[in-house]
């Protein structure tokens, strides 16, 4: 699953998408309280009042003048039929309509309210002034307020308008602006990360690692650098090991060449002196003698471990159940050191490796037996067999004193022993045949408190 294109693709979505319907949302918001917003609303408020006031008193006036018509107050003027020629046009539109009666303003301002009655083919006319009330430039006066409320309305729509539609853009802009950078960010900053990281594997820093939070494609190359990095770590230490172990190989073949060219006739004079000596002095020649071939014997055996240690034997893989090994090398010392309890936490499916047997069980004795004399008897050793990914790990235990952070630094190093009577090349030879099998040997923190060995070796395919 490409899931950086899914990212792209979801932020793509994200900036258009989300910012359109913030438009429209915030275009809505603001639409609203803009048609909400004038400035004339006292305007347009005076002007109601003052038409429902003028509409009650016109209806209160009518009122009041038909009353005082239907009871006699007041004094109709009559046009009759037969001076219809000479009625005003109000009179006669009047007549000629269907209606019973009207009421209507007269006078040039609307001063004057008329109320017209049908008699036969008479009309007649009841009349009363409004005082100060002018009717007809109260409704010119509404007209215009109205005009000019409707006008600043526009004006208004059109101002809330513009104003909503700048501020959208600029919140738009804003917020798309914000999330593309935090979006370039995250997906940028695991890049940057990596490139920082490639710059320092690339200048020799080989310890380098990336945080990898995510699980799409920079985090899984992320993984990939750390387990990059690690390996070439692992193989430059692995290298750096096996040109050390060449150098000592060169050493100890000259060395043991020497020794032994040098130990050959001193044997043989040390012999001939010993058989040339008289019945009086033989018995102090035989001891002087003794010590001398005993020691030229040790000599000899550590020249033997030196030719051993240099020698380059060919590994010859094959598959092997490492679980059988384990079992049969603690079958095998579990005589030798019967005051040490030997355990064993095996994996019930351990899977087969792939490596040479005879090396293989090499190391195994090499290390119970360096775990055997460092728990001493009452002490415990464990085996505990497993497999990760590729390999498969085997791990020696003991419950002795541990070892020291000097010993712990210079381990591995040939001729260095911390034993009374060890050569110093066992853990070399060791770790030598295991990195020629593609493995290796380090140290690890023991479960019985002492110290913990763990052999890595190739596993079969």
């Amino acid at each position: 699953m490409n899931r950086l294109r899914n990212r792209l693709i979801i932020a793509f979505l994200a900036a258009t998408v989300i910012p359109l319907a913030a438009t429209l949302w915030i275009a809505t918001s603001l639409l609203d309280r803009s048609l909400a917003f004038t400035t004339t609303k006292e305007l347009d408020e005076l002007s109601k009042s003052l038409e429902q006031t003028a509409r009650e008193f016109y209806q209160q006036a009518r009122e009041n003048l038909k009353f005082d018509a239907a009871t006699g107050r007041v004094s109709p003027v009559q046009y009759t039929a037969g001076q219809r020629e000479t009625w005003p046009a109000a009179i006669k539109e009047f007549r000629e309509s269907t209606e019973p009666e009207r009421f209507a303003s007269a006078g040039p301002s609307g001063e004057r309210l008329d109320y017209l009655v049908r008699h036969g083919e008479d009309v007649w006319v009841y009349s009363r002034e409004l005082g100060n009330i002018r009717m007809q430039e109260i409704s010119g006066q509404y007209r215009r307020a109205r005009e000019i409320v409707s006008d600043a309305r526009e004006r208004d729509l059109r101002r809330g308008l513009t104003v909503t539609f700048i501020i959208l853009a600029v919140a738009v802009w804003f917020v798309a602006l914000v999330s593309l950078i935090y979006l370039a960010h995250r997906i940028s900053r695991p890049i940057q990360e990596l490139t920082g990281g490639l710059s320092e594997l690339a200048s020799g820093n080989l310890q380098v690692r990336l945080n990898s939070e995510g699980n799409d494609e920079t985090g899984r190359a992320i993984r990939a650098f750390n387990n990059t990095a690690g390996q070439l770590q692992q193989s430059r230490e692995r290298l750096v090991y096996l040109t050390q172990i060449a150098s000592w190989q060169m050493m100890g073949r000259k060395m043991a060449h020497e020794l032994k060219n040098s130990l050959t006739p001193i044997r043989l004079a040390v012999e001939e002196i010993a058989a040339r000596q008289t019945e009086a002095n033989r018995r102090f020649m035989d001891r002087a003698v003794q010590i001398v071939v005993d020691e030229i014997e040790t000599l000899e055996r550590r020249v033997r471990a030196f030719s051993e240690f240099s020698s380059e034997p060919s590994a010859h893989p094959s598959t092997l159940d490492v679980n059988s090994l384990v079992n049969e090398r603690l079958s095998l010392l579990r005589p030798c050191h019967a005051g040490v309890t030997y355990t064993a936490r095996l994996a019930d499916s351990c899977p087969q490796a792939f490596a040479d047997a005879d090396q293989v069980k090499g190391i195994l004795t090499n290390l119970l037996e360096n775990a055997a004399e460092a728990a001493g008897p009452g002490g415990q050793v464990m085996s505990v067999t497993s497999a990760e990914d590729s390999h498969v790990v085997v791990e020696i235990h003991d419950s002795g004193p541990g070892l020291s952070e000097e010993a712990s630094r210079s381990l591995f190093e040939p001729t260095i022993t911390f034993k009374k009577r060890g050569m110093g090349l066992g853990l070399s030879i060791a770790r030598k045949s295991a990195l020629l099998n593609g493995g290796d040997i380090m140290l690890v923190e023991s479960e019985l408190g002492g110290a913990g060995f763990r052999v890595v070796l190739p596993r079969k395919m």
